[in-house]
């Protein structure tokens, strides 16, 4: 048995943090460590490096390196896209940290690194198609088939947030502005500021107090959480429609709110396209941690 192949390092890198864990052979967690992501593209791989070196004093070998980050690869030309992580954008991050670290680093967009650690030992172990959800300050998806990553040609498979609200009533349309440029993006609603600002208006990012609200009687904060639902349900049915898969499983900041997990899946036999629709929609095993628990498992056993 290899050195490399007994412990995993994982790594995602966030906006505002970078977390890093250490798992053994078996999946367990022997450390786990944040710091503030540093502000510019240098300081953000030297921040990751040094995470990485501490670690491996601690656990007092090398180790295997993956890194979830918020955006992928591009396949045409080695370079980060689509990360909301400006910074990132038009870098060649795999090949610059894999050279600071002095090996092989993977990298994977951080929706897949969630959807891979829950297909390996979480909500959705065992399953054969696993979808992965991530719902907080933006709205991103991952599939895991078989316990591995899909990407697709483009490094693009489950960007679901970029994907535009099915079935829209006249009211939704052309639905808000996305950073991407196009409008009516289910990130730009289902999102935590997206649920906010529909709630309370465009200046409004924060929905974590729309349940509690609704639950002592605000209608408005009971009507944006239904509304919430039901674009959740199109959102997810279409998903189910194409792709099939065996359990949806939630994560990110909104992924606790109950009508997630109560209404969504009464709401989305109505678009479902089949006789009994039976698709689970459950939450994550590993609540924040997934991320990097996923990205270390981009090794495999």
């Amino acid at each position: 048995m290899s050195i490399m192949g007994t412990y995993r390092i994982g790594v995602d890198l966030g906006g505002t943090k970078i977390e890093i864990a250490a798992l053994d052979r078996d999946g367990g967690m022997l450390i786990r460590h944040r710091i503030p992501t540093p502000p510019g593209y240098d300081a953000t791989l030297a921040g990751i490096a040094s995470l990485v070196r501490e670690a491996e004093a601690q656990i007092g070998t090398s180790a295997s390196v993956g890194i979830g980050i918020p955006g992928v690869i591009s396949p045409a030309t080695g370079l980060v896209k689509n990360a909301n992580s400006i910074a990132l954008n038009g870098h060649t991050f795999d090949r610059d940290i894999s050279a600071m670290l002095g090996r092989e680093v993977r990298v994977a967009n951080d929706a897949n690194c969630f959807a891979l650690s829950e297909s390996v030992d979480g909500a959705g172990k065992g399953a054969h198609v696993v979808f992965g959800v991530i719902i907080g300050t933006g709205c991103g998806g991952g599939i895991v088939i078989d316990g591995k990553v899909l990407s697709g040609r483009n490094r693009i498979a489950g960007e679901w947030g970029h994907t535009p609200l099915p079935w829209p009533a006249p009211e939704e349309v052309p639905g808000p502005l996305c950073w991407c440029g196009l409008h009516g993006c289910l990130e730009t609603m289902l999102s935590g500021p997206g649920l906010a600002a529909d709630c309370d208006g465009p200046g409004a990012r924060d929905a974590t107090g729309l349940p509690a609200r609704a639950a002592a009687g605000d209608a408005r904060a009971a009507a944006a959480l239904a509304r919430h639902t039901d674009r959740m349900a199109r959102g997810l049915a279409v998903i189910v429609n194409i792709l099939d898969p065996d359990v949806i499983v939630l994560g990110g900041g909104l992924s606790n709110m109950a009508h997630l997990t109560t209404d969504v899946p009464e709401r989305i036999r109505r678009y479902i396209f089949t006789d009994i629709p039976n698709t689970p929609i459950v939450r994550n095993a590993h609540g924040d941690a997934s991320g990097v628990r996923g990205a270390a498992w981009l090794w495999p056993p």
